[in-house]
C-alpha cells in the first residue's frame, strides 16, 4: 500500500491485463484519513473491452506510514451520478443547520 495520499489508485492488474482502468482522480482530503473520488472503467471480460465509466469514492487510514482502504461508495452509472449531484446541489441551497 501506498505512503503518500498521491500514489493512492484503483488500477488493479491481473493476469497481465488491467482489470479496473482508474482515468481521474480528486483528493477530497488528506491526513490521517483519506477521501479519494476516482473515475474508472472495468474490463469485461466477455466483450474484450473496458465496460462504461463509473465512480467510486473511497476512504483509507494512514497507519504505521501507510494507507489502506476502509470504505467505498461505487457509483455504478452517470444517472445515480447525476442524482447525487442534484440532491447534494439541493442540499447546499438550505440555510445551514444551526443546533
Amino acid at each position: 500500500m501506498a505512503s503518500d495520499v498521491n500514489e493512492l489508485t484503483i488500477n488493479f492488474e491481473e493476469d497481465n491485463i488491467l482489470k479496473v482502468k482508474e482515468l481521474d482522480k480528486e483528493i477530497l482530503t488528506k491526513g490521517a484519513w483519506a477521501t479519494i473520488m476516482f473515475k474508472y472503467q472495468q474490463w469485461d471480460a466477455k466483450n474484450e473491452k473496458y465496460g462504461k465509466v463509473a465512480y467510486s469514492i473511497r476512504r483509507y487510514q494512514k497507519r504505521e506510514g501507510n494507507y489502506s482502504q476502509k470504505s467505498k461508495f461505487n457509483i455504478s452509472s452517470r444517472e445515480q451520478a447525476s442524482q447525487i449531484i442534484e440532491t447534494l446541489q439541493k442540499w447546499m441551497q438550505e440555510p445551514e443547520a444551526q443546533d
